[in-house]
């Protein structure tokens, strides 16, 4: 009998703790049913584009050259990881193998639309592409090309297209839960002065977009500050916020601006909470003069948790790549793989593997269960709406990944009634 697409996960991470019990290798338990290319009621599954043979061709659009290199990085290695244990295992449909296509945009626009028309015809689906900007460019092509993609990016509008999978709360909704936290805490106060700096694009104008309304729903004011991806120096904005008397930084950005952020706070004397959109932090920031200042201010509104919580991926990810410095990347790249292993197997089950019966898939799954790496999902929503309305909230601390998770995936009370656009 195959493996559910809900225990594929839990069953691939198992391996990896009997392994190190054992001292055996780690290995997917095989899967294979006999079935071939049969789906669940005995029949052929129709294939087309991006299969070839027993290659099903996954294509990777993703940034490692660019301002989120780092993060790139781990998540397609953590891509790699799951899929060569799911072809060890009997692979997609008890048959198909899959390969990824890697290319690297450089968090470049037209760079990375050039090399989608270099891909698109012969990958079934993309299992990233990271970046708003290029997410959105990329959008009406994608569209038309029947495409599902898992955007490693979480800018509302990357909810529209129909191919889309976001795994994981929209900027906006991260912010609003971020924001509950503080408040929660008496970090925040009824009544007090945000200071937000942000891209320039989409995924800024959604952080902020949550900024404002969290802050109209509690007398507070939003002092704006926008950025390019290329600036570096916060000095300005953090030294203007000073004056301003800002009672929290907030943050959506690349991780480093974070790290000038913090260090200028630091050096004017602003003491006051910092918070992210989740693609703000790297590990490697630790190390930087402003390692301490982030331990104790910064918070990460998160789609993902945390290597406390999930060693056996940890223990997968080093045995794999060992020497660098993981980045909850990993665990991003890592529950990605498992949402499009679900939505294949979806589409297996309904004898339709070619990108329109893939997209069918996508869109009819309701409950998408990542076995607690990920905020749970639901695919089925209305165009516009984020498939979730939980975060998980960390902060910076030493060990792997750099961070902890201080909370469980949770809905923050202004979240309940926030509309996007009010």
């Amino acid at each position: 009998m195959t493996v559910g697409p809900r225990t594929r996960a839990a069953a691939l991470l198992l391996a990896a703790t009997v392994a190190t019990v054992s001292g055996c290798s780690t290995k997917a338990p095989d899967n294979s049913g006999g079935g071939g290319d049969a789906n669940a009621s005995g029949g052929d599954v129709k294939t087309g584009r991006g299969i070839d043979g027993d290659t099903l061709t996954l294509g990777v659009l993703t940034d490692l050259s660019g301002v989120f290199a780092a993060l790139g990085k781990d998540v397609t290695n953590a891509q790699k990881l799951f899929w060569d244990d799911v072809n060890a295992g009997g692979g997609v449909c008890d048959k198909y193998k899959v390969e990824l296509n890697v290319k690297d945009h450089g968090y470049n626009v037209q760079q990375a639309v050039q090399l989608y028309g270099g891909m698109k015809d012969s990958v079934l689906a993309l299992q990233h592409t990271i970046g708003s900007p290029i997410n959105t460019a990329l959008a009406d092509q994608m569209t038309a090309d029947n495409m599902v993609n898992i955007p490693e990016a979480w800018a509302r509008n990357l909810t529209v297209p129909p191919g889309n999978a976001v795994v994981g709360t929209t900027y906006d909704v991260e912010m609003i839960n971020g924001l509950d936290y503080l408040l929660q805490q008496g970090l925040i106060k009824e009544g007090d002065k945000l200071g937000h700096i942000y891209f320039e694009g989409e995924y800024g104008a959604n952080g902020l977009a949550g900024s404002k309304y969290f802050a109209s729903q509690h007398n507070m004011t939003v002092d704006e500050a926008q950025i390019k991806a290329t600036d570096a120096d916060m000095s300005s904005v953090v030294t203007k916020f000073k004056a301003d008397g800002v009672n929290a930084i907030l943050l959506t950005v690349a991780p480093g601006q974070t790290a000038s952020a913090a260090a200028v706070a630091n050096q004017v004397g602003l003491t006051v909470p910092i918070l992210g959109n989740n693609p703000v932090f790297a590990p490697g920031l630790l190390d930087s003069p402003a390692g301490q200042v982030l331990k104790d201010h910064l918070f990460i509104a998160s789609p993902v948790t945390t290597f406390d919580k999930q060693p056996e991926l940890l223990k997968k990810y080093t045995d794999q790549f060992p020497g660098g410095t993981p980045s909850l990347g990993v665990v991003h790249g890592y529950a990605d793989a498992v949402v499009m292993d679900q939505i294949l197997e979806k589409a297996c089950e309904s004898g339709d593997l070619t990108p329109e019966g893939v997209l069918k898939a996508k869109q009819s799954l309701s409950d998408v269960d990542t076995d607690g790496l990920a905020v749970p999902l639901d695919f089925s929503v209305q165009p516009g709406e984020s498939p979730s309305q939980q975060s998980f909230i960390l902060q910076p601390t030493d060990g792997p990944g750099g961070a902890k998770a201080i909370t469980e995936a949770q809905e923050g009370d202004d979240v309940k009634n926030f509309k996007p656009g009010s």
